[in-house]
């Protein structure tokens, strides 16, 4: 039998993985607005758009491992037998999970490291903020769906003869 503890990690890590996925595919690849060392080496010539392309690689590299983590921790928590899960705690694991990813990438990469911002033609600025801010919002969400979601199911009224069924 599944645990809500099992369900709910594989579910923070699985989200991980996707919210690594949605930086990538969206400011990496669609809107182009950053790449993983965009701060330290520029886009601008081919040798630079190389080497981004190399790191953007390996930042999809671990998310994928991530997920497939995930996945892995998933299918050994339900692999046990048949599990009553709420698909509001796992939702909101996956939130809690791309939050978790928003707020460590963004205050090593953005604010630490400063290896790119989210807007790098704008450099540090209220972007890396609100990166932070839409992470944290992700976790506190997600924490709330979890709790929502983890309280017991109700228990079955008793038949006519004060017994229940599972």
């Amino acid at each position: 039998m599944a645990t809500t503890k099992s369900v709910t990690a594989a579910g923070t890590m699985i989200g991980i993985g996707m919210g690594g996925f949605v930086d990538g595919i969206l400011f990496h690849q669609i809107l182009q607005i950053h790449n993983m060392l965009s701060a330290r080496i520029p886009t601008d010539t081919l040798v630079g758009a190389k080497v981004n392309m190399v790191w953007d690689g390996l930042f999809h590299a671990f998310v994928w491992g991530a997920t497939a983590i995930g996945i892995a921790m998933l299918w050994k928590a339900l692999n046990g037998g048949a599990a009553r899960l709420s698909g509001r705690a796992f939702g909101g694991a996956l939130l809690v999970g791309w939050g978790l990813f928003n707020l460590v990438e963004g205050v090593i990469d953005h604010h630490l490291l400063h290896l790119h911002h989210v807007y790098e033609r704008a450099g540090q600025s209220a972007w890396d903020w609100l990166f932070l801010a839409f992470g944290a919002a992700l976790v506190l969400g997600g924490w709330r769906l979890i709790a929502s979601g983890a309280r017991p199911a109700p228990r079955p009224a008793p038949d006519i003869f004060g017994t229940t069924e599972p």
